[in-house]
């Protein structure tokens, strides 16, 4: 039964898509509160100072958001100073020359928004409820977004959706767990890769591949931004007997599936990547169902991780 759930995969997540379309997430406007890093250029100083601000802090406060109580800082470690401060440094001559190599390379192939300046993945986009806040708040000439889903029919609907622009955005079906099949990107392109609520749904043992391959389309400082199912969050705690395909890895009702981590096995998986820890926080909340009566407590992990400005071997 579990080779039947990865097999055909594709057809369950089509088919959820096809009964919900784009009713079932709403839009997660919460995204520049939690990654200021998608919000206009405006506000990368502020991004700045808000990670220098955390680091001269051993024992940062919990911040408050419209969406509930506050995040919970467990552990959190910063980039080098260097790579947070890559864009306005001048740097040495060295690096001036590999970098102008690294843009002719990146130049050599026209790709969808090759010209741009600033370029965002998200990897599960869905419907979009991530990529048209994106596109609608931050008005950056120089940004670029694209998305991938394995679902053709999510596809589909972003690219039939009004707010959707070829101009500044590129769709397009992928499988995150295919090895032979490429992003339409060179490596070392995008600024911000997006995993939300997505690493979750694929199997555990094609975790590890799937962010390697990932990790390469970063540039020297570009960030990896994750948000997922943390270990005992309600939705584990109701799966029934017989709903367990795994260790923390269950199958729905629909046939999709959801693993729950911890905050030490997502650490592992972008380490082990070649990525440095910016930021790996537990957020517990406590949703309360009036309507229904029924009181459910959430456990989400929340991870930025970064490449370093330079390679360890250079």
């Amino acid at each position: 039964m579990p080779v039947d759930y990865e097999i055909n995969a594709h057809k369950y997540w089509n088919n959820f898509y096809k009964i919900h379309e784009n009713g079932f997430f709403k839009d997660r406007h919460w995204l520049f509160t939690e990654f200021p890093e998608l919000a206009p250029s405006q506000n990368q100083n502020h991004l700045k100072d808000w990670f220098l601000e955390n680091k001269r802090s051993e024992v940062p406060e919990c911040r408050n958001n419209e969406d509930g109580p506050s995040l919970i800082m467990e552990e959190q470690h910063k980039c080098s100073s260097k790579s947070l401060e890559h864009k306005t440094e001048t740097p040495p001559v060295e690096e001036n020359v590999t970098q102008k190599i690294s843009d002719l390379e990146i130049c050599a192939e026209e790709f969808p928004g090759s010209s741009a300046t600033y370029r965002i993945l998200e990897v599960g986009c869905g419907v979009g409820n991530t990529v048209f806040p994106i596109l609608q708040t931050n008005n950056d000439p120089g940004l670029f977004v694209y998305c991938c889903d394995f679902s053709s029919t999510a596809i589909e609907l972003v690219q039939t959706n009004p707010e959707y622009d070829p101009s500044r955005c590129f769709a397009f079906v992928h499988d995150l767990c295919d090895e032979e099949k490429s992003y339409p990107v060179p490596k070392g392109s995008l600024d911000i890769i997006i995993l939300i609520f997505v690493l979750s749904a694929i199997v555990p043992d094609k975790m590890q591949k799937a962010i390697n391959r990932l990790s390469r389309l970063l540039k020297p400082g570009g960030m990896m931004l994750l948000r997922d199912y943390g270990r005992y969050d309600m939705a584990q705690l109701r799966f029934k007997k017989g709903q367990c395909l795994s260790g923390n890895f269950y199958v729905r009702g629909d046939g999709t599936r959801v693993y729950f981590f911890t905050q030490e096995e997502l650490d592992t998986l972008f380490t082990t990547a070649g990525l440095e820890k910016v930021q790996n926080l537990v957020d517990r909340r406590l949703q309360v169902n009036r309507g229904k009566q029924l009181t459910m407590y959430r456990v989400w992990i929340q991870c930025k991780y970064c490449k370093p400005l330079l390679s360890s071997t250079s």
